[in-house]
């Protein structure tokens, strides 16, 4: 596989995860996951040994890569090697190291408002709404299409999102409010030719393309600086707090897990470690031993008779 140009096995690594559909994205890290292990042995990784494999490690550690971020180049090598080139022998010497577990970072009630309160615009506070309103991935707002909004139902489909899944989330009378509105002052003179009901929601700059995740990223920032949010939360913030804060209002967490999408409840539980609601109001062993401690009442069978 060569760094420069697109060679015979990098082409066959591509047919290989176009055939087992992968997604863009992912072909387009495993690709750059494979340039960089070639580029670290200076030859074709169908030339490579097991020693190479250990020296690659090493180096990715010597240079305090992240964990995240390692074993996604791992990932991708141990494609190359499993599944284009056979080598079995190889694919076994690829370990994973155990990334840490972190709570998620969300916003209070009060700094969420405060965010869609000094939004920049209309369509900064119709995209940052659909964030934290409905839960959704920065990825799933930009690609919202007018087919996707079901007012009668007051819903809104996500399609094909990540994992392949398609979701159903609510679609509240002022979310609802905030998409007319913005539908009429919508730059539509890249329309020409699309059906209604393909059209994006939030188009972008280039002709039939969606607005992009970076932009929205962008938007998010300049927002949660101006409402003077010091934390350093990021745009899945919005998801992780429209999570954490319809567990604290009481919405059973099978709700919430059908909401978010996810696959395993344990991944929508962990929510329960942020709530910070539900977590200050239970109360501590400790209040109860300050407490004056109750007397048992006698029973009838104890009281002497009249």
């Amino acid at each position: 596989m060569s760094t420069d140009a697109v060679s015979p096995l990098r082409q066959r690594m591509i047919e290989d995860m176009n055939a087992r559909k992968l997604c863009a994205g992912t072909q387009r890290g495993h690709i750059s996951s494979c340039k960089r292990f070639a580029a670290f042995v200076k030859r074709s990784p169908d030339t490579a040994t097991l020693e190479d494999i250990r020296r690659f490690q090493l180096h990715l550690a010597e240079i305090d890569v992240s964990i995240c971020n390692r074993n996604r180049i791992m990932t991708g090598l141990r494609f190359l090697f499993r599944v284009t080139l056979r080598r079995l022998d190889l694919a076994a010497e690829i370990y994973h190291i155990r990334e840490p577990q972190k709570i998620p970072l969300v916003m209070s009630q009060d700094e969420t408002r405060r965010l869609l309160a000094v939004a920049s615009s209309l369509k900064a506070r119709t995209l940052l709404s659909l964030g934290y309103g409905c839960g959704l991935r920065a990825g799933e707002v930009v690609r919202l299409k007018i087919k996707h909004i079901d007012s009668a139902q007051k819903i809104i489909r996500i399609e094909q999102s990540k994992g392949r899944k398609d979701r159903n989330v609510m679609l509240s009378s002022e979310t609802l409010g905030l998409l007319r509105q913005w539908w009429k002052a919508r730059p539509s003179w890249h329309d020409a030719g699309t059906p209604l009901e393909e059209r994006w929601l939030f188009p972008g700059l280039r002709r039939r393309k969606p607005m992009t995740t970076r932009q929205l990223n962008r938007l998010f920032h300049e927002a949660a600086d101006a409402a003077g949010i010091r934390k350093g939360v990021t745009l899945h913030a919005l998801r992780h707090s429209f999570a954490t804060h319809l567990l604290e209002d009481g919405t059973d967490i099978r709700f919430i897990q059908a909401l978010l999408g996810h696959d395993k409840l344990d991944t929508t539980a962990r929510y329960t470690r942020v709530a910070t609601g539900m977590i200050a109001g239970i109360e501590s062993p400790l209040d109860r031993l300050s407490q004056p401690r109750k007397r048992p009442r006698k029973s009838r069978k104890d009281q002497p008779p009249a």
